[in-house]
């Protein structure tokens, strides 16, 4: 191992321990198929005893780029943006590329700033898990750099490629797993004003006013889960609700056993995400599961080949699916 009071090795030192030359040496650390096994474990086993680390940085600047690209998210407290920040960074590190986070904290003003400081920072391209940013203000830093966006915005800028799930169909399937249950009752929980959740509140009311049956919406901003909680007494109470995400069902269900409302012989839930907490809860948490980190890993597919030039501005939607727990049976 390096001493800490030497410099660190280079990649001549290796060459020289190896009796190679430097070329070779540079093709095995890349894991070039021309360097044969052999050598390559021998070179790798040199560089690993002087302690010699490849400078990624230090290559893609060569090339002309820093082999980071940039990710702003909304909220990191949200579940949904943390996994698709898992699935980001495991597609490009598997690409040889390093990322940065930034967080909007929930904030347009401050996702804009941690924009600029992407561009400012040099970055390869920029991923943006946000809805909060006007299309128009995507299109600009598009100009600038490589841009993909994951999430449904309201309007889709001009310049940038969207990954985002398919949120009328999660909709539609969680309405129709209470259907088949039997409920007839069934009140929606929109859990914000994004595009998103309009769009599986829409979904919502399509499918019950298909089934002959009143669409009703309560929002969580707005007191919904108290007041729904309070309209479960009577002949005419809701049997069932579907929460626009998996944070809302939570908290409706913990408010309605905390009233004596049971769940799901009482009332049965499903969320949409499938985010950790609805299965650390009890009773387990019926969801829908959109593949936040497939669109990580998709987002980053895409901004690769945008990087590299080959890639068109596209929309990738992904498909969603019913995850079955112990929060929703028939009706009482």
């Amino acid at each position: 191992m390096a001493s800490p009071d030497r410099a660190a090795p280079t990649i001549v030192d290796v060459a020289h321990a190896a009796g190679v030359s430097k070329s070779l040496v540079s093709l095995a650390i890349r894991g070039d198929a021309g360097v044969s096994e052999a050598t390559r474990e021998r070179i790798l086993a040199v560089a690993a005893a002087l302690g010699y680390r490849s400078n990624t940085l230090a290559r893609g600047l060569a090339r002309g780029r820093t082999q980071v690209i940039g990710v702003v998210v909304s909220d990191l407290r949200n579940p949904y943006h943390a996994d698709v920040v898992t699935g980001i960074e495991t597609a490009a590190q598997a690409s040889g590329f390093g990322t940065i986070i930034g967080h909007g904290q929930a904030s347009p003003e401050i996702l804009a700033q941690r924009l600029d400081q992407m561009l400012d920072l040099g970055v390869d391209g920029v991923i943006v898990a946000s809805a909060m940013l006007p299309p128009e203000a995507l299109d600009v830093v598009a100009e600038r750099r490589p841009l993909v966006m994951v999430g449904r915005p309201f309007e889709q800028p001009r310049q940038v490629s969207v990954v985002r799930n398919h949120d009328e169909r999660g909709a539609a399937l969680a309405v129709e797993h209470l259907l088949s249950l039997g409920h007839e009752r069934i009140v929606h929980l929109a859990s914000s004003q994004r595009a998103a959740a309009q769009a599986r509140r829409a979904a919502y009311g399509e499918a019950v006013t298909k089934a002959g049956l009143q669409a009703t919406t309560l929002a969580v901003g707005e007191g919904g889960v108290a007041e729904l909680v309070a309209s479960l007494e009577g002949p005419a109470a809701p049997t069932a609700c579907f929460a626009g995400n998996d944070r809302a069902a939570v908290a409706l269900l913990h408010d309605a056993l905390d009233a004596g409302i049971g769940v799901p012989d009482r009332l049965s839930i499903v969320g949409y995400d499938n985010a950790e907490v609805g299965r650390q809860v009890r009773p387990a948490l019926t969801t829908v599961e959109q593949p936040r980190e497939a669109m990580g890993r998709e987002a980053t597919r895409l901004l690769l080949d945008r990087i590299d030039g080959d890639g068109e501005t596209v929309e990738v939607t992904l498909e969603p699916h019913l995850i079955v727990r112990g929060s929703t049976s028939a009706p009482w």
